[in-house]
């Protein structure tokens, strides 16, 4: 397990924590938030850390929640947080077997790339245009996922889109993952090699 791979893993876990709290209590803490909406448009970055902010310390609360998933006995798992990992690399293998929907997919984070010059990553008007891509082209290809949380919050339009905006940068992290070699076998036979990895760069 590379740390490259487990950065993009811990991506992961810290969109699956962020759509938890928003659905549970409505919040998510703002700067792991903007961490992963940037991230679904950075598309040509010169590695993969580039694409959150440079700085292994902007996934901090994803390489936490993935060492409460994945670490020892001790460890409380989740399994809500265990299903929305599953779903999200369910929808990205669907996905990279659509060179057409990837092609669809790339045009469409341009256009929202564009939309940066004149709104900012967390304006409603940007985290409409992301909730749209994901609604319109990754949630068709496959088995929704459910979000559990508070009715009342799930209700509000703006915890919608942040949630579906979120999904989106977790499949951007998916797609990262799978090319850096990330495989389903790797969460059954290397769980250890991941925890011990995540620490290190917790460090």
């Amino acid at each position: 397990m590379t740390n490259e791979q487990t950065i993009t893993f811990a991506a992961l876990f810290q969109v699956a924590k962020l759509v938890q709290n928003i659905a549970r209590n409505g919040q998510a803490n703002q700067d792991d938030l903007t961490i992963l909406l940037n991230s679904t448009l950075i598309l040509s970055p010169d590695d993969t850390l580039d694409v959150y902010g440079g700085n292994t310390r902007n996934l901090t609360t994803g390489l936490n929640t993935l060492v409460d998933q994945l670490g020892g006995k001790g460890t409380t798992k989740d399994p809500e947080i265990t299903r929305y990992i599953i779903s999200l690399l369910a929808l990205e293998k669907k996905l990279s077997k659509n060179p057409k929907l990837l092609a669809t997919l790339g045009d469409r984070l341009s256009q929202a790339q564009r939309q940066t010059d004149h709104y900012a990553i967390d304006s409603d008007t940007l985290l409409a245009s992301l909730a749209s891509i994901y609604s319109d082209l990754i949630s068709p290809i496959g088995n929704k996922i459910q979000i559990a949380g508070e009715p009342e919050k799930l209700k509000q339009v703006q915890n919608q889109h942040k949630i579906r905006a979120l999904l989106l940068a977790g499949i951007r992290s998916a797609v990262l993952w799978r090319q850096l070699g990330g495989k389903k076998r790797n969460l059954i036979f290397a769980r250890a090699k991941i925890v011990n990895s995540a620490q290190a760069l917790l460090q």
